[in-house]
C-alpha cells in the first residue's frame, strides 16, 4: 500500500522515472570524470576550488595580497627546536567537525595516512597545533576498533570535543612564542582544516590564509608544515631511513581504505552512540 501511494505520489509531481523516456530539462551538463582531481579551497573563500597540483603556485599568487616582502621570515625556538618559518607556515591543521568528517572512508584514509607517516618515521612540524574534533563520538568508536587512534596521537592529532571547533575559531590561541614571531615579521601563516568555512579573520587571528581540505590532506600539510609545497613531487619530510618520503608513498589506496571501513564500522555504533544522544554528562544532568 505505501509502495502505491510513493509510485502515484511520483508520478503525479513528475517525479516518476520512465527509462523508455527521458525527461525534459532547463539546461544539461557534462562531466568528464577525468577532470575530477584532488583539489583545496581558499585561501579565504569556500567557493574557490584550487587543484592540489596547483596549490603552491596559487598560493604565491596570492600571497602578494597579504604581503609585499615574500622572503620575510622569522626564528624560534619551538618544543626544544630552532626553527625558521617564512610565508605560507602552516600553523594550525585541523581535521573538523563539518562536512566530510561524516565520512568514515575520508576520517579512516586520514587515519592509515597516519599510520604510514609514523612507519615511515614522519612527525608533523613543531610549527603546526593540530587538532581532531570529530562531529560524533561513533568516529571515536571505529577509530579504537580500527587501531588507528594511536597513530594519529603520534602525529599531535589528539581528539579534542566533538563539534564545532577551528570552524568558528575555536582551535585556541598558537604558542605565545609562535604567535609573536608571526606578528613581529607580519607572516602570512597558514590554516588547513577539513571544514566549510575559510573566510579571512574567521579561523584565527594570527592566521591570514586558510585552505579547505579532506581529512587525508590536513594530515599530510601538517606533515609538510608549508602550503608553498607540491605535494605530488616534493618529499613530505625525511624518512628514518634517511630516505625522502612523498605523499604517493603514504597515501592509502581505495582497497585498503574499504578494508579498514568493512572491518571497523557497524550499524550498531550509530545506534547505540545515538539511542542517548541527549542525555549528556553527569554534570549536564546536573543543571536544575
Amino acid at each position: 500500500q505505501q509502495i502505491a501511494v510513493v509510485e502515484e505520489y511520483a508520478k503525479a509531481q513528475g517525479l516518476w522515472h520512465d527509462p523508455s523516456r527521458e525527461p525534459v530539462y532547463s539546461e544539461y551538463l557534462e562531466l568528464d570524470l577525468a577532470d575530477v582531481v584532488p583539489s583545496l579551497a581558499g585561501p579565504k573563500r569556500p567557493q574557490d576550488r584550487v587543484a592540489l597540483d596547483a596549490a603552491a603556485t596559487s598560493f604565491a599568487e596570492a600571497l602578494p595580497t597579504y604581503t609585499q616582502e615574500p622572503d620575510k621570515t622569522a626564528t624560534l625556538t619551538l618544543e626544544g627546536q630552532e626553527v625558521t618559518i617564512g610565508h605560507g607556515a602552516v600553523v594550525i591543521a585541523a581535521i573538523t567537525s563539518c562536512t566530510n568528517t561524516s565520512n568514515p572512508s575520508v576520517m579512516l584514509g586520514a587515519a592509515l595516512l597516519a599510520k604510514k607517516a609514523v612507519e615511515a618515521g614522519l612527525t608533523r612540524k613543531p610549527w603546526v597545533k593540530t587538532t581532531l574534533a570529530p562531529g560524533s563520538q561513533v568516529v571515536t568508536d571505529y577509530y579504537e576498533k580500527s587501531g588507528l587512534l594511536p597513530y594519529l596521537e603520534k602525529l599531535g592529532f589528539d581528539i579534542v570535543g566533538y563539534g564545532c571547533t577551528t570552524c568558528i575559531g575555536n582551535s585556541g590561541p598558537l604558542p605565545t612564542e609562535l604567535s609573536e614571531a608571526i606578528q613581529g615579521a607580519d607572516l602570512a601563516a597558514v590554516s588547513v582544516l577539513s571544514g566549510n568555512r575559510n573566510f579571512e579573520g574567521r579561523i584565527n587571528p594570527d592566521v591570514k590564509m586558510n585552505y579547505l581540505a579532506s581529512p587525508p590532506l590536513v594530515v599530510a600539510y601538517a606533515l609538510a608544515g608549508r602550503m608553498d609545497i607540491d605535494l605530488l613531487n616534493e618529499p613530505l619530510g625525511e624518512g628514518s631511513d634517511g630516505k625522502p618520503v612523498y605523499l604517493r608513498d603514504i597515501w592509502p589506496s581505495t582497497e585498503e581504505v574499504e578494508q579498514v571501513v568493512s572491518s571497523s564500522i557497524s550499524a550498531d555504533m550509530f545506534s547505540s552512540r545515538y539511542a542517548d544522544v541527549f542525555a549528556g554528562d553527569d554534570t549536564w544532568r546536573s543543571l536544575p
